[in-house]
Parts: C-alpha cells; structure tokens; sequence
C-alpha cells in the first residue's frame, strides 16, 4: 500500500480543499473512532449510477464516526480517481480527518468492489467554495454568492447566479447579481428543483468561512477539555 500526504502552504489552503490520498490495493483495518450513530440531514443533490452505489456502500460507514457525506465522484483522473468529500457536522475538515476517513472505508471498498478497476482513493473537504447539497447549506452560508443548475425551468431558466438571501425548509431565495431585462432580480428556488450548486470564491466567503471554521475548532477543543476533567474526576480516588 503506498500512501501520499498533501497539504499546501496557507495561500493553497484558503482555496481548496484538504485531501488524503491512498492507493486503494492492500490491507487497511478499521478505524477505532466510531462513535454512536448520529441523526443526519439528509442531502438535497445525490449521485446516479456507479457513484450512487459508492454513496450507499461509504454512508454507513461514515455516519457513526461522525462525518457527513458531500459527494462521490468516479473520474479519469490519473487514471481514475475517487473523490470523497467529507465533514463533521459542525463543517470542520482535517488532514486527520481524511485520513481516518480513508483507513475506515477503503476494507468496505476492497470487499464490495464497486469498481472494476484499479483507481486512487482522494479523501478532501469541500472546500471553501463548496457543493451546496443540504437545506443547512443554505441557511449557513445565507449572505454570499452561489451558482446553480435546476432540473426544471424557475422563472424561464435553469442557470442561475446570485446572493443567498434566505432559506426555509422548502426554498431558498436569491438575489441575481446581473438579471436580464425584463426579471425580477430576486428568485425564489424550490430545493426540489436544485440539480446542482456550489458557492463562489469571494474574499467575503473566504473571511467567512475561516472565521467559522476557527471557532467550531475552538469548540471542538472546549468539548475536549471538558471531557478530559470528567473522565480525570471519576478516576480520583474517593476520600
């Protein structure tokens, strides 16, 4: 089994996503960080076909260590490459994380067998201009820039571009930022007509999203603590 760890220097890292990366042929054991089954949004945009079948076989996996699943993707890359794209739940990613990730589910991968060549394992975050696949998406990153394709028309078209304005839990409403003559500058988007969408790189979005992650982190550590003086108070001798 060959393994390769990529990580970029600061400028990289503001822009895209952290990745693991694993060479899927040899033996891989289980991780030991699964934890008790966590109750999950479900997505709005899931795969069809070959990375449909990759989703149902990974998310089982997934869901009791922790994480949410982004997207699947089989491509050509290198030959072929799977990319998983992961988060906890507070939307937190680290290299740590890929790699737990990688080592738990490549034994599912090798045993189901999905794929009927060899190809490279990709682990990453979704980076910060990411796929909007949850209603929770919408509601986070309310504020900033997103492009989208619909599966039916919405006001006479199926492409859009614009500020999230709002969410609900049956749409989202944006604000075309360059509406063609004759629109209404603000759209209201059923979450069951979205086919696909992803937030667009702004410096905005960039502050935003590091300010986020820095405090769900700083939480995540607060948890830490806490749990550690629990566990040193039940280990101290009772006087």
């Amino acid at each position: 089994m060959t393994l390769k760890f990529l990580i970029g220097d600061e400028e990289w890292a503001r822009q895209d996503p952290l990745f693991f990366v694993t060479d899927v042929l040899g033996e891989h054991r289980l991780s030991d960080t699964a934890t008790a089954e966590n109750t999950q949004e479900p997505r709005l945009v899931t795969e069809t076909g070959i990375d449909r079948r990759i989703a149902d076989i990974i998310e089982p996996v997934l869901v009791p260590m922790g994480y949410q699943l982004v997207r699947v993707r089989l491509s050509s890359q290198n030959g072929a490459t799977l990319q998983i794209m992961a988060e906890r739940l507070d939307g937190t990613m680290t290299v740590e994380d890929c790699e737990a990730i990688s080592t738990a589910i490549s034994p599912v991968l090798d045993v189901e067998d999905p794929v009927d060549r060899e190809y490279h394992l990709e682990v990453s975050s979704p980076g910060i201009d990411r796929p909007m696949v949850r209603k929770s998406d919408f509601t986070r990153w309310a504020g900033h820039l997103i492009k989208f394709e619909t599966s039916i028309l919405v006001d006479n078209r199926k492409r859009f571009r614009g500020k999230i304005l709002s969410a609900d839990d049956e749409g989202f409403t944006i604000e075309r930022d360059q509406p063609a003559a004759g629109e209404e500058p603000r759209v209201v988007i059923p979450f069951t007509a979205l086919a696909e969408g992803r937030l667009i790189l702004t410096d905005d979005l960039i502050r935003d999203a590091l300010t986020a992650d820095k405090k769900a982190k700083a939480a995540q550590a607060e948890q830490g603590v806490a749990a550690n003086e629990n566990f040193e108070d039940e280990d101290s001798p009772i006087n």
